[in-house]
């Protein structure tokens, strides 16, 4: 059984566990999450018409909002950015983006347990029980700190 065929049968059984059908657009774009991670609708959408070339954008987004709903998968939206998609849901992972290439990587929970974080409550505040965490980093990937790539900062202009 080849990986594509068995990540296949996975995505069916969660499917069929969640009460959804199993279509060649819900298995298209499941895979284009899966091989390209943190990314824009547009970009899953050009990656699953390699599969499926009739595939329509508004299939696309109408599959990435269900499975969203149902957690097979996630969708964050970090500044400045179309929301982007993955299939790694359910683990309270945060990311990093590079500010100056885009880049998104992943960054597991390093200290404690889910989620990671103790929030300081004020005293006029009503404390609640945190479930998750959503944290995400800002920096300038190795990459392009070996290549200076600063991110642009606005001009200012004097009236």
């Amino acid at each position: 059984m080849t990986d594509h065929t068995a990540e296949q049968e996975a995505w069916a059984a969660a499917l069929h566990a969640h009460g959804r059908r199993v279509t060649k657009q819900r298995l298209a774009v499941l895979a284009a999450v899966q091989h390209h991670p943190h990314s824009p609708a547009e970009g899953i959408l050009a990656a699953a018409r390699k599969e499926l070339p009739e595939l329509t954008a508004q299939s696309v987004y109408v599959v990435l909002s269900d499975l969203t709903d149902l957690q097979m998968l996630r969708r964050f939206e970090p500044p400045h950015s179309p929301a982007l998609y993955e299939t790694r849901v359910g683990d309270n992972h945060h990311h990093a983006v590079c500010i100056s290439c885009g880049r998104v990587e992943d960054v597991d929970c390093a200290v404690g347990h889910a989620p990671c974080l103790t929030p300081h409550w004020n005293d006029d505040s009503k404390p609640m029980t945190i479930q998750i965490a959503d944290v995400l980093y800002q920096g300038i990937c190795q990459d392009c700190q070996s290549k200076q790539q600063l991110p642009v900062q606005p001009s200012v202009t004097k009236k």
